[in-house]
């Protein structure tokens, strides 16, 4: 397949690096590491760069204490004739973090950048720069596309493990140099505390990284900030941050397990003072659109949403769903009318209205959760479902109504090369939907891909739901819950489209970028 040669990254990361040095080294094991605080501001969190488009993108840093951001970008390492962006005033109101939006950027170039934290009170005097590099999306279609996805961080208590060499998932998915990577949700487990140890199943001991903030379940704006923090710990993350920009949602655990919106957390489950889901994700929505530079979520952005189209050429479109903040509550979902579903209706008209103004050859649905898989929510004393399917392998119900409404817009309007990827459920595998094998039967053939964890306990494969005929063509999934990620079972995904014949293969890969499955899907055909 051909895809553009992309030009070595080699040592754009030396800033980063040096930069973060007195991050990469626990102070004592499983103690968090500790800043070496100099008279100038420092980005020891690193850079990230978020929303790239063919001629725009947002470049992300935390400093350690007030500065201003200023950040240059060049064609070449050697930053010659370099162009500068004036960034944001980065202060407490936004935990120090800021984002700069760059635009008017050639497309299908590699971008090299380096962030300056200035003193408010002394512009002269800067921080050593960061830097970091990324490809802006390209306009001809013969340089074809490649990007990953995947999900689920940090989840059920399995944190940075120095003895493991941390988030290793990430150097992996860094050597197939991607243009971006698709963050599927989960990025943080809010409701998941970290402790020091865990005992693995042969006798021996997982020994996290902790900090005050992962010490007990999110609640404060505060404690929701520092879940964000505990990743950047990490130096493979970092370093993949400042190599590879990221498409960002969210799910369940940016918040807490298994929400949905007016939710009241039981007076049982005492780990939270405060009861009402709307107030912790209020502040859940806030540190995200802190710590992550997602261009509807910046300040002053008009939209102020997670759910958002990029337009990566002509060759992909990516549709980035929210299926938490509109969605109605888990319940056992087998009503016959349900307009709000998983979506919330405006989500939805906005969706159908983008699929059919696009023109790219592939439109992914980055979905949070899987649409046939079957997802309960165990947070309930009765069975309630968290996802899409209940297991009702009969005519659609409940949220499988707005699902069916959509996949039936997808036909007559003969909208084609839709692929729907996700994370969540903790197993990788590969869906194929058939209307012949189906309940509801008006929609045409597509495919589900499923990826991750990145850095969380793995669990079995999920039931499927027979209505819109899903079969499950590859499963790699353990048959006990939890396995920690020193027992395998870790995964990403790849696509990659060619740019001259615009077929679109899709690999399943394990942790040490190991291919699993392939399918090669070909443009512009139904029924595949």
């Amino acid at each position: 397949m051909s895809h553009r040669p992309f030009p070595g990254r080699r040592s754009v990361l030396r800033g980063s690096v040096a930069a973060s040095a007195a991050l990469t080294l626990p102070v004592g094991l499983g103690a968090a590491p500790a800043f070496a605080r100099s008279g100038r501001p420092e980005a020891g969190w690193g850079v990230q760069t978020g929303d790239v488009t063919a001629h725009s993108g947002l470049v992300w840093v935390r400093s350690d204490r007030p500065a201003r951001m200023i950040v240059e970008t060049s064609a070449t390492e050697s930053f010659r004739d370099p162009r500068r962006w004036h960034g944001p005033l980065l202060g407490a109101g936004t935990d120090f973090t800021g984002t700069t939006r760059l635009h008017g950027l050639p497309s299908g170039e590699q971008i090299h950048y380096r962030v300056l934290l200035a003193d408010p009170d002394d512009p002269r005097r800067t921080g050593e720069p960061v830097t970091g590099t990324f490809r802006t999306a390209s306009r001809r279609r013969r340089d074809g596309v490649r990007f990953l996805w995947s999900g689920d961080l940090a989840g059920q208590g399995w944190g940075i493990n120095p003895e493991l060499g941390g988030y290793r998932i990430y150097d992996a998915m860094a050597k197939l140099d991607p243009d971006f990577f698709l963050c599927s949700g989960d990025n943080i487990y809010a409701d998941g505390p970290i402790g020091s140890t865990q005992a693995l199943p042969d006798g021996s001991t997982w020994r996290n990284i902790t900090t005050e903030e992962k010490s007990k379940v999110a609640e404060t704006l505060a404690e929701y900030r520092g879940n964000f923090r505990y990743n950047l710990l990490d130096a493979n993350l970092r370093r993949f941050n400042a190599q590879v920009p990221s498409v960002v949602q969210w799910d369940d655990h940016e918040v807490r397990n298994n929400w949905y919106p007016g939710e009241v957390v039981a007076a049982t489950d005492t780990r939270y003072t405060e009861k009402s889901i709307d107030v912790l994700a209020a502040r859940a929505r806030r540190a995200f659109s802190e710590y992550f530079p997602v261009s509807t979520l910046r300040p002053g952005a008009a939209e102020g949403r997670v759910h958002r189209v990029l337009h990566q050429g002509p060759l992909l479109d990516v549709f980035v769903l929210d299926m938490r903040t509109y969605r109605n509550a888990n319940s056992p979902d087998g009503q016959t009318v349900d307009p709000q579903g998983i979506l919330g209706r405006e989500q939805l008209e906005w969706l159908k209205r983008e699929l059919a103004r696009s023109r790219a050859a592939w439109k992914v649905i980055a979905a949070d959760m899987p649409l046939g898989l079957v997802v309960p929510d165990p947070m309930e004393n009765k069975p309630n479902f968290e996802a899409v399917a209940q297991g009702d392998p009969g005519a659609p119900l409940g949220r499988e109504l707005q699902i069916a409404e959509l996949l039936r817009f997808v036909k007559h309007r003969r909208i084609t090369g839709t692929l729907w990827l996700t994370a969540d459920v903790h197993h990788t595998s590969a869906q194929h939907y058939q209307p012949s094998r189906a309940a509801f039967t008006d929609f045409e053939p597509f495919w589900e891909f499923v990826s991750g964890p990145l850095n969380a306990g793995a669990f079995p494969a999920s039931a499927l739901d027979g209505t819109f005929g899903p079969e499950r063509v590859f499963v790699k999934a353990p048959t006990a819950s939890n396995v920690s990620p020193a027992g395998g079972y870790q995964f990403f995904g790849e696509v990659d489209i060619d740019g001259d014949s615009g077929e679109l293969t899709v690999r399943l890969r394990e942790q040490d970028g190991t291919v699993l499955f392939t399918q090669t899907l070909q443009p512009g055909l139904v029924g595949q």
